[in-house]
């Protein structure tokens, strides 16, 4: 029987430990940490921003410490699951015949966090463990539940003493050969429209009701969804789902019984705002509301206004170092804006540089989804690509500094 590379033993350790939203275990993934440390000679601390969930940095001093430092994040939480559609306990990190690892996180994001360590175990092995910068492996607490440990911590001193200058983060998988690079991403807006009007019995017409002016705001969205959805239909490819605006609605409340007219209704819609639409979108949203009727408000449960790209040219010493290593390695990638939305975009938001990377290549895309699984040689792969990503990242030359 073929013995495990010692880097899937750790990933399916990882896996196993149950971090799933509502009630992450924290305690023995620290401890997991913890142990990880040690046994790679790294130093380990744990900055609590918020009580109970700890922000987990694993340093490796460089040679020149005062240069800004390299940071390779992760977070360590997943989402909820549904075990009975699960083939395998998501948290048994079972391995089928065919190598494939099942476990919630094998996609989103564990991978990338022991992908990191043990890309620093190989070249450690090999002797190759003096960098010019800085390595800092921080594993975020609570990036599933919207980040609001990483949105704390990078206004606290813990975070300052990083000197950061530049970030890898989490990105998706690719379905084909290629692998997906991420510059920037969508802003949130999740967005509460209340439409109130005149109450009555459901057997008349009432005037002034808030039910026709909710159609007429939904309509609007729908209208704008539409229209967005052919943009990027009708572009030829030269449109990614990060360049376009989404809207759906995700919640209705209102009403008291079947035969009373309400007096108020309540929509919610989850907009993900591509960066160029910013002002365009704030000015669709007054209209909407306005041309439905009066008392119609709206307002934001989460509003994101990130505009803040990352360099994707080669005048920038970081993504030089970065796109050459793919180019090296002989892997073809794509640079799009997220989708989504990671703990990177409270550093862009504040003029850091960050790269949403997860190299999956040949994967479904099955983060938050049943049956999540990653297979054995992509992981390994993966190891591959960082074991030359890092020192390139680490040694990139204080006269290139950005």
């Amino acid at each position: 029987m073929t013995s495990e590379d010692i880097a899937v033993t750790k990933f399916r350790e990882y896996i196993r430990i149950d971090t799933e939203q509502p009630q992450p275990d924290y305690e023995k993934a620290y401890k997991f940490l913890q142990d990880y440390a040690k046994e790679l000679e790294l130093e380990v601390k744990r900055s609590e921003v918020i009580p109970g969930r700890p922000m987990v940095i694993l340093k490796l001093q460089g040679t020149k410490p005062e240069l800004k430092s390299l940071m390779l994040y992760s977070h360590i939480d997943v989402v909820p699951t549904f075990k009975d559609q699960w083939k395998y306990d998501p948290y048994s990190a079972h391995k089928d015949e065919n190598g494939k690892i099942y476990g919630r996180g094998t996609q989103d994001m564990k991978c990338v966090g022991i992908q990191y360590l043990e890309a620093y175990r190989r070249l450690k092995k090999a002797g190759k463990k003096n960098f010019t910068r800085t390595i800092y492996f921080v594993f975020g607490a609570d990036e599933e539940t919207g980040g609001q440990a990483m949105q704390i911590f990078v206004k606290s001193q813990d975070f300052k003493d990083l000197n950061l200058g530049f970030t890898l983060d989490e990105g998706l998988a690719s379905e084909d050969n290629s692998y997906k690079v991420y510059y920037a991403e969508r802003c949130v807006w999740w967005v509460l429209v209340s439409c109130k009007g005149s109450p009555g019995h459901g057997s008349r017409f009432i005037e002034n009701d808030a039910g026709s002016k909710l159609r007429k705001v939904i309509n609007s969205f729908y209208t704008f969804r539409e229209e967005q959805k052919a943009r990027l239909e009708n572009s030829g490819g030269k449109l990614k789902l990060g360049d376009v605006t989404t809207a759906n609605l995700t919640k209705i409340e209102g009403g008291v019984q079947a035969n009373v007219v309400p007096d108020e209704i309540k929509a919610y819609f989850d907009v993900r705002v591509t960066p160029t639409m910013l002002d365009e979108m704030d000015g669709h949203l007054k209209k909407w509301c306005s041309e439905a009727g009066p008392d119609v408000t709206y307002t934001f449960l989460q509003h994101g206004l990130i505009r803040t790209t990352t360099p994707t040219t080669d005048d920038d010493a970081f993504w030089k170092a970065f796109s050459s290593t793919l180019k090296q390695e002989n892997c073809k990638y794509e640079t799009e804006i997220f989708i989504g939305a990671t703990d990177s975009r409270y550093l862009r938001g504040l003029g850091y540089r960050s790269i949403g990377f997860s190299p999956m290549n040949n994967t479904p895309i099955l983060l938050h989804d049943h049956n999540e699984y990653l297979d054995e040689s992509v992981f390994l792969r993966g190891i591959e690509i960082y074991e030359k990503l890092i020192p390139n990242l680490a040694n990139v030359e204080a006269e290139n500094e950005p």
